[in-house]
């Protein structure tokens, strides 16, 4: 038989020809060394000039795209393209990996630049966005991450000068970016007026934020900060590819073949213009410039490197070249001499010398090359083209010799004969022509026959024959040179080749894999000496074989270099070195040939060689005469552990079902029984599929697991405690190096490992996020801080973790196969090995990634087990086969026969080591393996007397071992755990089932016993009192499914699965009858109450056979069930028998005969049944989950007093009712220890126990049942039911306002008004009708403005200066005003400003960086980070871009940013707080998860993150004394969560201890001593919780919601605020003592009805409350003093504004029926009336003694000022009042409303305010009025984007264009006209300018849009998109803007965020 491994020869790369020059930049430098780095295809070329040698990275699997040099020029970092692309650093010297970096980028990485210290590395991807992402490379972590530009980025680069600054340029683009915590925040370059926009395509930065950058149209364009500031024009004829920046300046390279020096000012020094050079040549481009000292290095589009003396410059060297453009196919190598011939699409043919690696010749064709062929005498070289012609060159002197066309497809192969006679020329034609070389290449035949292109062709030795190869798969044979075909088979086996090139024949079958038939290998090439084979493929893998290889999937060794497609490989003449040349990346890779012989010297040369063996997965890849496998690993290797449904999925499914049963969860339910059960004590360890899982703890107690628990079992007591964690299986199991630890690992979607602590049995650490379907190895680090992890994914992925701090270290995939062990090395904890399926490999951590070789050895074995020895290097490893194998490094040393059959479990000792496996043997060795020191056999004879069981059968297999107490614990695959005296006899401690399902289950009717059947094929009976032992087992022929005991407990029934029952002793488990009437399974068997004369035994078959257990007959079959049967019942008189099948039927039958009865579900209640285990009828219909369509309920038992039900279902729960379960879907107690389906559950006969059992984790569990009234509440208590009451508490306007809002963003934000029409920006201008002559004789126009109220001089306002803010939102968000300062500032915020107010000098200061509105603010109160404040912000989506949420943490007194989260609450951030230490920050989403995520603030990183609830959570707040703890309140929602690691662990409150307690919605949170939480409800409560357990309710602690509470940290005092009416005892404001049991009551002097409280916190003596009506109130504590500190409109918009004429004070009017009179040089509210309706608009007169103010219900009001008395009223229209003006002269009013009107009233005819005129033929509603500065005219803006002007107080419309063109205004509040259409900006298609107002010099107009910019503009602006200034600030949608008198200063007002800006005006100088 064929040799059918892998051959033992292998391949070495020695030299790559080529550049990769196109489509990259900038991939061109200089290392350390002086050896220059740089890639092609998908290699890290490292090459030394001098010594004329090349060195290899090949950590990539696909193209290298982008390269950077680390500021050491030791390290190069590369990045790839590819679906999953990562970065790869490593050593230029060594050229071994020293960090991968993976999991963010997709498509592929186009940009990389290390900043100037070398710590970070940022990259940008390929992807949409083109992702930038900053890394700490060393640790593999991404710092932070931003969507990087729509458009292509060509460069990016760290600012040398300014820490944590980068810029990034690419397609019409320059960004410059700032790294503050974990965000990149960008500005735009502005190019403003100096340069062109246009793509930048490189840059460079220099000091004073000077950056330089090379366009597209060869200038170079220099910026300061972002601005361009001038150009340096014609730097380059053409685009900049590349700029280098050195200690001497900057070297630039362009499309125009020139590279450029310039001194450090870009001040010219010199051009060297390639073209010019010998070399060079037309069209040169290039690509990358490298300028160190006095060279410079040069990559050019075409593949070459140049390198250039500064001193020389006329004379370059060309030290690299290579093919360029299009693909690279022809490849000939030389029949006597070391030469390869190539020719490519680029159009040349080049010869390439194998020895001085260099190109010897190159000729240019006139059309591209596809193929190339040698003669035989190696004189002539045949070049077939694309065009169908071939040309003959002589080698020598490439001189044409013929040039022939006879086909018009390509020709893709040609060949000459052994002879040299003929040439074979095989086109695309589908056909060969045959040409004879000596008749000057006549054409002397043709082969016809194929029907598709000629791809492959061989000529025989005797040139007699001619196979080819074609298209479709075919192969066929030709006589030469006639070309006729020949088919007889016979003739063609004696046929021998000259040369093996076809990819079809029964030689290469091997090279095709076993199960395919795809065509995607392009080339072979035989090796007939040393019999080899080299294939090429399309996925760039160059493999060998062996030649012949006959079998289909022939083992292979593989080489990655190539990145995409390889065209070509070639054996050189004698055989030395194999040419393969890549499609795409048109190299040409020179591999030599190392023969057997050789490759047993190379073991021990340079690591380079073993990288690119190993470097290469499945290199040496498996053979296939690998003995044959192990059943029980055959078995284990195919556990797939797949769920149809995991636990974490349960959640959603519930959501989906509870909306379609919403009417159901209306109705009352039924309670929980009060009863509840605790776990016990377990039967069972998980031996048949888990290896090493069995400790010692500590303490000498014994840690193990079983389905879903940890396990730790004291053996003195016999007692069992558990870690209920877990949700689902645990697969594996470690301990840490001090014992006290425990890590275990589960099944999952996404599995995590829980680190436990022995002894409290809290959680430690959760590690999530990282491994698919189940975790099955771990090993911890000897020191203890890491932890090794294995997946069960495809790939097995490792992950090395420091699991304190739940961080992933590094990841990488394993192995295809299964990996049974990890092992970290206790030696050198970066360094770990695993073993599993046909494979040992061992690893290194490389920052993000790991990198793994597989252990050199002859063959692969399975390893079922490794352990690391006495020193670093040695590794022990136990097969399949009983060997131990003796590793150093890598390398085998020796093997060591150990057992029969698999070795699993192997431990290391001081001295030595320990060994068991499948033989039941356990053997100590000593330290070298050379002796066995003794061996244990586990035998039944030698176990001790005191054993808990009894051994099932002798030796058998050992899966765990461990040692510790001077015993040996043992775990068996058959469920036992074993402790071995040294001495020799042996204790059985715990045992369950083995693998195979249990379902039969019975208890006895009146000891402590029960008896189990499973499918292993075993009876047992289980003591259950505490001796806790097996009493007596029985091996039965077939697996069973039921038992049962005789009502007197001596006879006990068995049904079997092959539907035979026996009855058996229930002592000593004989035989007594035995039936064997049914075929399929018995699946429920009973005996009749009282006497047990009747036995019912139902079958799998539809049928109940009944037996008369007196004579052994059957008596009597129940018929007429249409599915199997399920469960069986008999009623107390032993007559009825109920019965359910499988397709949820439930039946009744009467014994003994089997008649079928029908009865009314009515009467069933009424029977009395002997026992209830069914799962159907009214009685228990409540026992079925909401979502029953993925679990069914498997098992009931009813208690023996009838009140409580316990069920078991499919998802491995146990859920008790209260009985009768009446109403779908009751309320129940749960609990989860079983990890799959629950099969059984019982009651023993006095109620004391549950027992369950559980199908496939095989366990038998004990209950303590703990009834009524006994209440200690334990942690493990059940969980809730899955719908709650839907009563929440009451309803209350504020929290569903708070729950409802949906917060606009600015960015997205739409109009505010309903308008209709063109926006004036669009709309076309008609042209005047008498345009005016040029030199007219009119009057000169007149001003726009009337500005007589303004000094001599006029100066334009440059600027606005924020100074002052009224407002504080208070009305939706809470615990937002806070001391700082001891007191002496407050801080809060209002719209997107956080405000700092002093309260001495009532002096505001503003924090202005968040770009959307703040909705909620915190402070962090440790003393290490004073006046530290954190605010989150409103965002879009998180998609980590600018306008994603954000979190500000920064300094309150200086204003600094210190760190800003982006995260992935979309929609925005609604709450913080900051941990005990004040390094941690919570924050809470108001994404549809409302996310709960940590930071660390310092870092921006993100630590945990976990989905919150499914509605509203409104607060989130640590501990205070904490940095784990933390509690969270909303909707129906109060949550308890511990941060273990990185995983957030939560537990639900518990209300069930208190009587009717329900979950109402908790709005507010404080906290107590030890563990006491203090919760505020909607409805005035507040429950007091001690850890997750409600322990008491205050009871209307306030009269409405509380909603803000503040523990105070200095004496605990608690301060809560609340909603209620002022009272004599009661307020809104309550301070409490530190349980909450006595209280005081502050009133807040407002005036209102109600007050509502949303804020509170305490300061020294004095509590600052933030209230609903925007209010900021200090309460002193001793006298109850109030003291209004901030006022503001409680609702808005505000619309109306109106500045005095004289003085510094205005007017504001609201929605919330306010008008507030403000002084700015004071900075308060002098005064405010209540209207008692919204008011829309407020304005002056013209002396300042009166105010009007328009409604929104129609109404008008005129105000005295000095009295405040009404004047005069009116209401004449029915809809909002818009806008109201007094008339210059005083004389008049305009009015102007929503009915498209405006009214006039004459004031001197008093104030009953008779109507004089209106105007008519309005379109639309008015939005702004001005009067001329004469009284005579009104200007109205309307709604359909139009101006008109009317005349007072006729109302006639003034329609001449020219007439209006004369008038001077009074005032200028419009946003129409053609005076000020500039005002309207590009982005206002959703949006619009809302408000404008022109100042009193005229010179100046200020505007206010919907996305709450306010914006400073010259007057007039008639050109569109005019310059302006932006001031932010505001939220969504202004409502109008003002200048006050003099125009000292701006007030803006808002529209969403009810506050008044006061802006400061800062003229220009004069």
């Amino acid at each position: 038989m064929a040799d059918r491994t892998a051959p033992n020869c292998h391949l070495r790369l020695e030299w790559v020809y080529g550049y990769r020059g196109h489509q990259c930049r900038n991939n061109l430098y200089y290392t350390a060394a002086k050896e220059i780095v740089y890639f092609v295809a998908g290699v890290g070329v490292v090459y030394n000039t001098r010594e004329h040698k090349q060195k290899f990275y090949l950590g990539h699997n696909d193209d290298i795209i982008s390269l950077a040099l680390h500021p050491e020029r030791v390290l190069v970092a590369t990045g790839q393209v590819g679906k999953e692309p990562y970065i790869c650093v490593w050593d230029s010297y060594t050229v071994q990996t020293v960090s991968i970096l993976k999991d963010v980028h997709t498509h592929g990485i186009a940009c990389l630049a290390f900043d100037l210290e070398g710590q970070c590395l940022v990259s940008v991807g390929l992807d949409s966005k083109n992702t930038i992402c900053v890394w700490d490379w060393r640790r593999g972590k991404v710092l932070a991450a931003a969507p990087g530009h729509t458009d292509r980025i060509f460069d990016i680069s760290w600012d040398l000068y300014q820490p944590s600054k980068l810029v990034s340029c690419g397609v019409k683009h320059i960004k410059f970016w700032s790294l503050c915590g974990n965000a990149l925040t960008p500005k735009r370059g502005v190019f403003g007026k100096t340069g062109d926009l246009q793509t930048i395509l490189c840059l460079a930065c220099a000091k004073d934020e000077v950056t330089y950058s090379g366009a597209l149209n060869g200038d170079i364009y220099v910026w300061k900060g972002i601005n361009l500031m001038r150009t340096v024009q014609g730097a380059h004829g053409s685009g900049i590819f590349s700029m280098n920046v050195c200690e001497e300046g900057f070297a630039t390279g362009g499309r125009d073949g020139c590279v450029r020096l310039w001194d450090l000012n870009f001040k010219p020094i010199t051009v060297i213009d390639l073209r010019e050079t010998d070399q060079g040549y037309k069209g040169l481009s290039v690509r990358s410039v490298c300028w160190r000292g006095d060279h410079i290095l040069v990559g050019t589009q075409d593949s070459e490197i140049f390198e250039v003396v500064v001193h020389d410059r006329t004379k370059p060297f060309l030290i690299m070249q290579g093919h360029c453009e299009g693909e690279l196919w022809a490849l000939a190598v030389h029949p006597t001499k070391p030469l390869a011939m190539t020719g490519s699409d680029d159009r040349s043919v080049r010869i390439w010398s194998l020895i001085d690696h260099a190109l010897i010749a190159r000729c240019n064709m006139e059309e591209p090359i596809r193929c190339a062929a040698v003669s035989t005498d190696g004189i002539h070289l045949a070049l077939g083209m694309k065009d169908g012609s071939f040309t003959v060159l002589r080698v020598r002197d490439m001189t044409e010799v013929v040039h022939i066309k006879d086909r018009k497809e390509a020709i893709h192969e040609l060949k000459y004969s052994p002879d040299g006679a003929h040439l074979a020329v095989g086109s695309n034609d589908n056909s060969v022509d045959i040409y004879g070389v000596v008749q000057r290449y006549k054409k002397v035949g043709e082969c016809i026959g194929s029907n598709s292109f000629i791809t492959h062709m061989d000529w025989s030795t005797d040139s007699k024959c001619l196979q080819i190869n074609d298209g479709s798969g075919r192969r066929l044979f030709y006589r030469m040179p006639s070309g006729k075909e020949v088919t007889n088979r016979e003739e063609l086996k004696l046929v021998q080749w000259a040369s093996w090139t076809c990819v079809l024949g029964p030689e290469v079958n091997g090279i095709w894999p076993k199960y395919s038939d795809i065509n995607d290998i392009n080339s072979v090439d035989a090796n007939f000496n040393n019999q080899v084979l080299v294939t090429a493929d399309d996925y760039g893998l160059v493999k060998l074989l062996r030649y012949p290889c006959v079998k289909k999937g022939a083992k292979f060794k593989k080489y990655l270099g190539h990145s995409a497609h390889i065209t070509n490989a070639r054996w050189s003449h004698d055989y030395q070195w194999v040419i393969t040349i890549g499609g795409a990346d048109h190299s040409v890779f020179q591999w030599k040939f190392v023969p057997e012989r050789k490759s047993k010297e190379a073991m021990h040369i340079a690591p380079q060689e073993t990288l690119a063996d190993s470097n290469s997965e499945e290199s040496d890849s498996d053979q296939s005469d690998v003995p044959e496998m192990d059943s029980e690993i055959e078995q284990e290797t195919q556990h797939t552990y797949l769920r149809q449904v995991y636990k974490e999925d349960l959640p959603q499914l519930k959501e989906q079902c509870k909306e379609k049963h919403r009417a159901i969860a209306m109705k009352k339910k039924e309670r929980a029984p009060g009863s509840g059960v605790k776990l016990h004590f377990i039967h069972g360890y998980r031996g048949y599929d888990c290896r090493s899982n069995l400790f010692y703890t500590q303490t000498g107690e014994i840690v193990y697991h079983v389905a879903a628990i940890g396990v730790v079992y004291n053996r003195q007591q016999n007692t069992q405690r558990f870690y209920m964690g877990h949700d689902d299986d645990i697969l594996s199991l470690a301990i840490h190096p001090l014992k006290d630890f425990v890590a275990t690992g589960q099944v999952g979607r996404d599995s995590s490992i829980h680190i436990w602590d022995t002894e409290t049995l809290k959680p430690i650490s959760v590690l999530r996020g990282f491994h698919q379907l189940g975790v099955c190895a771990l090993d911890f680090s000897a020191d203890g801080k890491r932890l090794a992890s294995v997946g069960l994914d495809e790939n097995h992925t490792i992950v090395l973790w420091d699991w304190r701090k739940g961080e992933k270290l590094s990841a990488m995939r394993g192995s295809k196969d299964k990996i049974f062990v990890v092992k970290i090395n206790p030696y050198l904890p970066d360094k770990l090995i695993t073993a599993g399926v046909k494979h040992m490999k061992f690893w290194h951590k490389a920052g993000g990634g790991l990198i793994g070789r597989k252990g050199n050895m002859g063959k692969t074995e399975t390893m079922m087990c490794a352990v690391y020895g006495w020193s670093e290097e040695m590794v022990f490893s136990g097969t399949c086969t009983g060997d131990i194998c003796i590793w150093r490094d890598m390398f085998l040393m020796k093997t060591v026969k150990a057992h029969d059959g698999p070795v699993f479990s192997v431990h290391a000792l001081e001295k030595g080591f320990v060994t068991g496996g499948k033989d039941g043997i356990v053997a100590l060795w000593d330290d070298t393996f050379e002796r066995c020191l003794k061996t244990y056999a586990i035998k039944r004879a030698v176990l001790a007397p005191g054993s808990k069981g009894l051994l099932l059968e002798d030796n058998p297999s050992i899966r765990a071992i461990s040692l510790g107490h001077g015993h040996i614990l043992v775990g068996t695959k058959n469920g036992e755990i074993l402790e071995v005296d040294k001495s020799g006899p042996i204790t059985l401690l715990v045992q369950g089932h083995m693998e195979g399902e249990v379902w039969g289950l019975a208890t006895h009717p009146h000891l402590p016993l029960c008896a189990t059947v499973s499918d292993d094929k075993t009876l047992r009976i289980w003591d259950l009192s505490p001796s806790h032992c097996m009493l007596a087992v029985r091996k039965l022929r077939k697996g069973g499914r039921c038992c049962c005991f005789s009502p007197d407990g001596k006879a006990l029934a068995v049904g079997l699965n092959d539907g035979s029952f026996l009855i058996v002793n229930a002592d000593t488990l004989e035989d007594l009858v035995s039936f064997h009437h049914r075929k399929d399974v018995i699946s429920d068997i009973r005996f009749s109450p009282g006497t047990g004369k009747y036995l019912a035994v139902a079958s799998g078959d539809t049928f109940v056979d009944i037996y008369n257990v007196m004579n052994s007959k059957r008596v009597g079959v129940c018929k007429g069930c249409l599915n199997y049967i399920t469960h069986l019942d008999w009623d107390k008189r032993g007559k009825l028998l109920q019965v359910n099948t499988g397709a949820k039927e439930q039946f009744f039958f009467e014994a003994p005969r089997g008649k079928r009865q029908t009865i009314p579900s009515t009467e069933v209640e009424k029977i009395d049944w002997s026992t209830w285990t069914c799962v159907l009828g009214t009685s228990v219909e409540g026992i079925w989950p909401l979502i029953n369509e993925v679990t069914e309920v498997t098992a009931a038992c009813l208690s023996n007093d009838r009140k409580v039900l316990a069920t078991g279902d499919d998802l491995g729960y146990v859920k008790l009712f209260r009985y009768p379960v009446k109403g779908k879907y009751a309320k129940f107690k749960r609990y989860v220890a079983h990890s799959t389906h629950v099969t059984n559950v019982r009651w023993t006969h006095d109620d004391s126990l549950l027992v369950t059992v559980g199908g496939g984790d095989t366990c038998l569990m004990i209950w303590a049942h703990e009834p009524e009234g006994h209440r200690e509440f334990k942690q493990c208590d059940s969980e809730e039911s899955d719908i709650e009451s839907e009563d929440d508490g009451g309803y209350d306007s504020d929290v569903t306002r708070e729950n409802e809002i949906n917060y606009t963003i600015k960015a997205l934000s739409t109009n505010m008004r309903p308008m209709t029409g063109v926006k004036p920006h669009l709309q076309l201008k008609e042209p005047s009708v008498d345009e005016r002559p040029a030199v007219s004789r009119a009057l000169p126009q007149p001003e726009k403005l009337q500005t007589n109220n303004v000094g001599k001089k006029k100066r334009p306002i440059e600027d606005l200066v924020l100074e002052l803010v009224f407002g504080y939102r208070g009305n939706d968000c809470r615990n937002n005003v806070h001391y700082l300062n001891e007191g002496a500032d407050i801080i809060y915020h209002t719209a997107s400003v956080g405000i700092v107010l002093n309260l001495t000098t009532s002096c505001q200061s503003f924090y202005a960086e968040h770009s959307d509105d703040i909705l909620c603010l915190t402070i962090n109160q440790h003393p290490k980070f004073p006046n530290v404040v954190a605010t989150g912000q409103v965002g879009d989506t998180g998609d980590m871009s600018a306008t994603s949420p954000s979190i500000h943490v920064w300094d309150a007194m200086t204003k600094q940013t210190l760190s800003v989260l982006r995260c992935f609450h979309s929609g925005g951030v609604c709450s913080v707080s900051f941990s005990a230490t004040g390094k941690l920050l919570l924050s809470v989403g108001l994404d549809p998860e409302h996310t709960v995520t940590i930071w660390k603030w310092q870092e921006g990183a993100k630590v945990a993150s976990r989905v919150g609830h499914t509605q509203r959570i409104f607060v989130a707040e640590f501990r205070p004394d904490s940095d784990t703890h933390f509690v969270s309140v909303g909707i129906k929602h109060v949550r308890f969560w511990t941060l273990a690691g990185r995983a957030l662990l939560s537990k639900k409150g518990v209300l069930s201890s208190i009587e009717d307690a329900r979950m109402q919605t908790m709005l507010s949170v404080a906290f107590g001593a030890n563990t006491l939480t203090f919760t505020g409800t909607i409805s005035g409560d507040v429950c007091v919780w001690k850890e997750h357990i409600l322990v008491r309710i205050v009871a209307k602690a306030h009269t409405g919601p509380v909603f803000t509470m503040y523990t105070t940290l200095r004496d605990g005092l608690i301060v809560t605020g609340g909603k209620e009416r002022p009272s004599k005892e009661g307020g809104a404001l309550k301070l409490w003592d530190q349980e909450l049991k006595r209280c005081r009551a502050f009133r807040l002097e407002t005036g209102q009805i109600i007050d509502c409280v949303r804020s509170v916190c305490r300061g020294k003596g004095k509590i600052l409350v933030g209230t609903r009506n925007a209010e900021i109130i200090e309460v002193g504590e001793k006298n109850a003093a109030c003291n209004i500190l901030v006022n503001g409109h409680m609702d808005g918009p505000i619309w109306g504004l109106g500045t005095h004429p004289s003085r510094d004070v205005f007017l504001s009017a609201a929605e919330d029926g306010t008008v507030r009179l403000w002084d700015i040089p004071e900075k308060k509210m002098l005064n405010k009336v209540n209207l008692g309706h919204p008011a829309r608009t407020i304005s002056y007169s013209p002396e300042g003694d009166m105010v009007a103010i328009g409604m929104k219900n129609g109404e008008f009001i005129i105000l005295l000022v000095a009295s405040l008395k009404i004047w005069g009223k009116k209401r004449d229209r029915r809809s909002p009042i818009q806008d109201i003006r007094f008339s210059p002269n005083s004389r008049y009013l305009a009015v102007g409303s929503t009915e498209s009107a405006v009214d006039f009233y004459d004031l001197t005819l008093g104030p009953q305010l008779n109507r004089i005129n209106c105007c008519r033929d309005i379109p639309s509603f008015v939005m702004q009025m001005d009067f001329s500065a004469d009284s005579a005219y009104v200007q109205i803006s309307t709604g359909a984007y139009k101006r008109l002007v009317y005349e007072v107080p006729s109302g006639k419309q003034v329609p001449e264009q020219s007439h209006i063109d004369r008038i001077t205004w009074a005032t200028w509040t419009s946003v129409l006209g053609d005076e000020v259409i500039g005002i309207w900006s590009r982005n206002t298609d959703k949006a619009d300018v809302t408000c404008a107002c022109v100042s009193h010099s005229g010179l100046n107009i200020v505007t206010g849009d919907d996305f709450g910019m306010v914006k400073l503009l010259d007057f007039p602006c008639p050109d569109k998109f005019a310059k302006h200034k932006r001031f932010l600030g505001h939220s969504a949608h202004l409502t109008n803007v003002r200048f006050t008198n003099g125009d000292r200063y701006v007030v803006s007002a808002g529209g969403d965020d009810r506050s008044l800006f006061v802006w400061r005006c800062v003229h220009a100088p004069h």
